[in-house]
């Protein structure tokens, strides 16, 4: 019976993380589109930028929280951090830039196309689905994810 609410606090440990990863991507996500599209940087483009903005909001909503409820350096923070956000990260951005782009709304021309909105809509719950097991077995295996 310990196992199983171990492994229930285990999952639930890995969907706090997911929420929290998805937030950072998404805020990387839409402003790296905005930006790309806007500029007329093209799908690529705009999804290399997309993506390494979410990477730059995951990890600092993952560092700097946790640099200020331990007191500890940036540096330290996000060494303890890295592995296990950058994982997410990456499962999410993969999952979110695929469906984002299969809908076409990596395509548009403008940000003001419905089919923007509805793509990214649609890629949030597929980057959230594709880093869930991601974190669980991060999780499980004890690697990152001190800020959850």
């Amino acid at each position: 019976m310990e196992h199983d609410t171990e492994q229930g606090g285990m999952f639930g440990t890995a969907l706090h993380a997911t929420l929290h990863c998805t937030l950072g991507c998404v805020i990387g996500e839409l402003a790296g589109l905005a930006i790309g599209i806007s500029l007329g940087l093209g799908a690529w483009l705009s999804m290399g930028l997309a993506t390494a903005l979410a990477f730059v909001t995951g990890l600092s909503l993952a560092t700097v929280p946790l640099a200020r409820r331990r007191s500890i350096p940036l540096r330290r923070a996000f060494r303890m951090i890295w592995l296990g956000e950058a994982t997410s990260i990456a499962a999410m951005e993969l999952a979110m830039n695929a469906a984002d782009y299969l809908l076409g709304g990596a395509s548009v021309t403008s940000i003001f196309v419905p089919l923007f909105w509805w793509s990214l809509l649609a890629a949030i719950p597929v980057g959230f689905a594709a880093a869930l097991p991601v974190n669980y077995m991060m999780i499980r295996r004890g690697l990152g994810h001190h800020n959850h």
